[in-house]
C-alpha cells in the first residue's frame, strides 16, 4: 500500500498530466478546425480584395435598384390600434426572384464564362515541334 506522500505525489503527477493533455487537445481541435476550412476552401477559385469589392457594388447595385416602394412586390397585414390608427401588422417580400434576377444580373457581369474542359467537344490536341 502507498503512503500518503506517495498517492499525493501520483495525484499531482496525474493532474499535470491532465492539464497537459487539455491543452494539446485544445491545440488539436484548433488545428483540426484549420484543416477543415482548408479542406472546405480546396476547391473554390481565388479571387482578390478587388474582386470581392466588386461583387459587393454589385450587389449593392442589384438591390438599389429594386423598387421597394412598389406595394406589389409584398405581402402587407393591417391592424388598428386601440386608438383606431391603422398600421402594417406584419409584411412579406413575394416577389424575391426579382431582386434576386437583379443582383444575379449585376454580379454576372463581373465575369467571363469559362468553357468546360471536361466537355467531350474540346478534343483538341498539341503538337510539340522538337528541334
Amino acid at each position: 500500500m502507498k503512503t500518503k506522500e506517495e498517492l499525493e505525489h501520483q495525484i499531482a503527477m496525474l493532474t499535470n498530466a491532465l492539464e497537459s493533455g487539455k491543452a494539446h487537445v485544445v491545440d488539436y481541435e484548433k488545428d483540426l478546425a484549420a484543416a477543415k476550412k482548408q479542406l472546405e476552401d480546396i476547391n473554390k477559385p481565388e479571387i482578390t480584395p478587388l474582386q470581392f469589392d466588386l461583387i459587393q457594388e454589385a450587389i449593392e447595385r442589384g438591390v438599389e435598384e429594386y423598387d421597394f416602394s412598389d406595394t406589389g412586390n409584398f405581402d402587407i397585414d393591417y391592424a388598428v390600434d386601440y386608438d383606431g390608427k391603422v398600421h402594417c401588422d406584419s409584411h412579406e417580400l413575394n416577389c424575391s426572384y426579382s431582386l434576386i434576377e437583379m443582383i444575379t444580373k449585376e454580379v454576372h457581369k463581373l465575369f467571363k464564362e469559362a468553357e468546360d474542359d471536361n466537355s467531350e467537344l474540346n478534343t483538341q490536341t498539341v503538337a510539340e515541334k522538337v528541334i
